[in-house]
């Protein structure tokens, strides 16, 4: 137990996927020279140690496009697993051996919306059953207590306080309680909650989870994959089905075959121990502008890349170090 499960094999033969034709919008958008401006500014204004000298009076000499494509395959799939569970038992259905226990692909579990992550605790039928357990267990603190007679620290032994009250927080015993028993000598069971009986049954583990994974074709602007990864693009292309087939007519050869490697891969290694519900794969135009600009007589570079106009650059001129006084 524990451990996914393997799904029965199909009843009914697996659909077969459509294939898939892409005819992307070749329609390549570019920012202006102001939105670049206009990035880099709001990029150095989150930098606390970054003057906004050189966006001032810095000039922009050239700008690039390093346009790439990001083609991404996700797959959604539901794995199950099972495990023995406890609970104190207070008059709960106990229905073991009335019947069969279905198997883990045999109990209804209702998924959430596709590509939406989730997990569900079933409890399954016909394997619930009462186990006995005694009600308390010694307090080992406590029996040490006895054994070193620990001293009262509100009285020092004597039975009375100071004021000559009696000592309350001994109870005029002259040694402490143990403060894990409050000085009974014992522990309420926790797995029963002093019930002396747990109702113990097989809990059913569902699992709804989406695998990824992206393939960025050739990049000639340096950007790190991750910073990448944070942003996104223009989509050329959208296909979802129950399995879907690689892309077809795409004039990046890369992208065609890391289509075709990556719906291989996910077919092999989510059919095992899962059904796989749906998949999904898209095509996005990411778009990079290198920008080159001047200050103080020294050429530097920025890019803007994604949606989102992200900024990246290495060597800005007109850092400081900060400090906290």
């Amino acid at each position: 137990t524990g451990a996914y499960l393997p799904p029965p094999m199909p009843s009914v033969p697996m659909p077969v996927p459509e294939h898939a034709s892409s005819h992307p919008d070749n329609n390549i958008p570019s920012i202006s020279e102001g939105k670049a401006h206009q990035a880099f500014e709001e990029y150095v204004s989150s930098k606390c140690c970054y003057s906004s000298a050189p966006v001032r009076e810095g000039v922009i000499t050239n700008m690039e496009s390093l346009n790439t494509y990001r083609y991404r395959l996700e797959t959604f799939t539901e794995s199950r697993s099972t495990k023995c569970s406890q609970e104190p038992y207070t008059g709960q259905r106990v229905d073991a051996g009335i019947q069969r226990p279905p198997g883990p692909w045999e109990i209804a579990a209702q998924p959430p919306s596709y590509f939406t992550d989730h997990k569900e605790t079933i409890r399954v039928p016909y394997t619930s059953s009462v186990k006995r357990r005694l009600y308390y267990r010694i307090c080992n603190a406590s029996f040490m207590s006895v054994l070193m007679q620990k001293v009262c620290s509100g009285c020092n032994g004597s039975h009375q306080r100071p004021d000559n009250e009696s000592c309350n927080k001994c109870d005029y015993r002259g040694r402490e309680k143990c403060s894990s028993c409050s000085g009974t000598g014992f522990h309420k069971c926790d797995s029963c909650d002093g019930k002396g009986q747990l109702l113990v049954f097989i809990s059913l583990k569902v699992k709804w989870s989406t695998e990824k994974d992206d393939y960025v074709a050739q990049d000639s602007s340096g950007l790190r994959p991750e910073k990448l990864g944070k942003v996104s693009g223009k989509e050329l292309f959208k296909d979802a089905q129950i399995m879907v087939y690689p892309v077809m007519g795409f004039p990046d050869v890369s992208v065609a075959q890391a289509s075709e490697r990556l719906i291989r891969d996910h077919q092999v290694k989510y059919t095992k121990n899962s059904h796989i519900l749906q998949q999904r794969q898209t095509i996005e135009l990411i778009t990079i502008t290198r920008v080159n600009y001047t200050w103080k007589e020294k050429s530097y570079v920025y890019y803007v890349y994604g949606n989102e106009l992200k900024v990246n650059t290495d060597d800005y001129p007109a850092t400081c170090c900060c400090s906290v006084m």
